[in-house]
């Protein structure tokens, strides 16, 4: 097999992986370097792919875990809805299901809101637990007290 044939399966792989950027990819761009090696020392196309497959495998198997690990650990979780369900609130604008009107104030961010149990009324300044979404709207509750 001709030494060019790896370097451009090596751009190949790269500017597949640059494109996705999931740690898809990256490891048959290192296969298929290391099959370059092989092929710089005068070794027949069998070897050539034996190292290709056998390399990348090896990194996909060995490597990929500790770079997802390193890689993810620094993600920051962006989707609120993990954020805000279970969370306190508190009413900015009378909830009412039959007028279709509330709103809440979670985390210093405003929310379109409904009442958890229809025909309830909560007033404005009483505090709510967020129960869960429906589209962009807080199903609320009233939290209870402690006595």
């Amino acid at each position: 097999m001709k030494n060019y044939i790896w370097l451009i399966l090596i751009a190949v792989f790269l500017l597949l992986e640059a494109g996705t950027a999931g740690l898809t990819t990256i490891w048959f761009a290192g296969g298929a370097l290391i099959a370059y090696v092989v092929s710089l020392f005068g070794l027949g196309t069998v070897w050539q792919v034996m190292a290709f497959v056998v390399c990348s495998l090896l990194l996909l198997i060995f490597t990929r875990p500790l770079a997802l690990k390193y890689v993810n650990s620094r993600t920051a979780k962006t989707n609120v809805v993990d954020r805000i369900i279970g969370r306190s609130a508190v009413v900015t604008e009378e909830v009412n299901n039959v007028l279709a009107t509330g709103k809440v104030m979670v985390d210093g961010m405003p929310w379109t809101a409904r009442a958890q149990i229809d025909g309830e009324i909560i007033p404005v300044g009483t505090a709510v637990v967020v129960e869960s979404l429906q589209g962009v709207k807080c199903i609320v509750k009233p939290e209870e007290k402690a006595e």
